[in-house]
């Protein structure tokens, strides 16, 4: 088993592009505090990864078996029809950053170190990412996360994570007993080599959804055949 630990990987924020989404002014006095919390959270963070790579063994109807574990699921099926390597995957803020964003009693901090950690998140997921494809020589790699979509239930992520061997140790995620991941801000999947850009909100229709990264496609939620 082939296994890539990604520790204190390194993460910026623009400034000005927060204060933006936070619709904070330049020069106000949550401005500065959030500049504050920046560079507490710059000293404590330890955002970290790990991917490895997984061979399918066989592929049923709607389900397929990866070394061994069985998924149920549709639209991971499909997108798999011609794939036989995968790359499970974990991506998380880190344990440090989650421990330091719990202090805060204050609603409106506490919402702008949940923003800090979400940053933190999206560039350990692009810096893990960058490292699949440059190690495989890959060039384009669509996601797939178990609970996204009802066609794949969050209950899957014990599969997962007993795919991808022991996270806890390796990078300090665990599962709870609803199979939601200690830190939050933690993101778990499977990659595959992609002919096609593929997200799975491109097959969920739920209108304002802050986790939003494409919009819905009716046309090709009729060709998974998927309701939602």
């Amino acid at each position: 088993m082939e296994k890539v630990i990604l520790e204190d990987i390194p993460w910026e924020v623009e400034e000005g592009k927060l204060l933006r989404k936070l619709h904070l002014e330049e020069g106000s006095e949550d401005a500065q505090r959030v500049r504050e919390l920046l560079r507490e959270a710059k000293k404590v963070s330890s955002p970290r990864g790990m991917y490895r790579v997984a061979y399918i063994d066989k592929k049923g109807e709607n389900k397929i078996t990866i070394e061994g574990i069985t998924f149920c699921s549709k639209v991971l099926r499909t997108n798999l029809e011609d794939v036989y390597r995968v790359f499970p995957f974990v991506a998380t803020s880190g344990r440090e950053l989650e421990e330091w964003s719990s202090r805060f009693e204050d609603m409106l901090e506490a919402f702008w170190a949940a923003e800090i950690k979400e940053w933190t998140l999206r560039q350990a997921i692009s810096h893990l990412l960058e490292d699949l494809k440059e190690k495989f020589h890959l060039e384009k790699v669509a996601a797939m996360n178990p609970g996204s979509l009802p066609d794949w239930p969050m209950e899957e992520q014990r599969k997962l994570f007993a795919l991808l061997g022991d996270p806890v140790k390796e990078v300090g995620v665990e599962l709870t007993e609803s199979c939601l991941m200690i830190p939050v801000k933690s993101v778990s999947g499977i990659w595959f080599p992609a002919k096609i850009d593929f997200e799975n909100c491109q097959l969920c229709s739920r209108e304002n959804c802050p986790g939003r990264r494409a919009p819905y496609d009716e046309n090709l939620a009729r060709k998974y055949q998927v309701r939602v």
